[in-house]
C-alpha cells in the first residue's frame, strides 16, 4: 500500500521556489529519489499562487516514510526550509485499492498506451 504525502511550502520574495530549485541543483532530491521505498519525489507550482510550491512524495508503504525520517537527508531539508523561511502545509493518502471507479472513467481521457491500444 502506498502513501503519497502532498506538502506545500510557502514563502515570500519567491523562496518556496528558490528552495526546490536548491534542493534540485544540490543533489538532494536525487538522493531521496534512491532511497528505498520512495516512488516519487517532485517539485510542482501553482498558476494562481506564485508563493507556493508542492511536493508530491510518494513512498511503499510508512516504514519507508520512518526509515527516511530518520535519515541525514532530513537535518539538510530542515536546514533548507529555516533558510527559505517556508510555511508547510501537509497532506497525506492512501490511493483506494479498487481503483477509479468505473463510474468515474468515463470522463478521464488516457492515453492510448494507458489503455493498451497500439497506434
Amino acid at each position: 500500500m502506498s502513501i503519497v504525502v502532498n506538502i506545500y511550502y510557502t514563502g515570500t520574495d519567491g523562496n518556496a521556489r528558490k528552495f526546490a530549485e536548491e534542493m534540485e541543483s544540490s543533489g538532494t532530491v536525487a538522493e531521496i529519489r534512491r532511497e528505498e521505498g520512495n516512488l516519487r519525489y517532485e517539485y510542482f507550482t501553482p498558476i494562481k499562487d506564485p508563493e507556493t510550491v508542492l511536493l508530491i512524495d510518494c513512498w511503499e508503504d510508512q516504514e519507508a516514510i520512518d526509515r527516511h525520517h530518520a535519515s541525514p537527508m532530513m537535518e539538510k531539508i530542515a536546514k533548507l526550509r529555516v533558510k527559505y523561511n517556508l510555511d508547510m502545509k501537509v497532506e497525506r493518502y492512501v490511493p483506494d485499492e479498487g481503483g477509479i471507479p468505473e463510474t468515474d472513467r468515463r470522463f478521464i481521457n488516457v492515453k492510448k498506451s494507458e489503455k493498451g491500444e497500439t497506434t
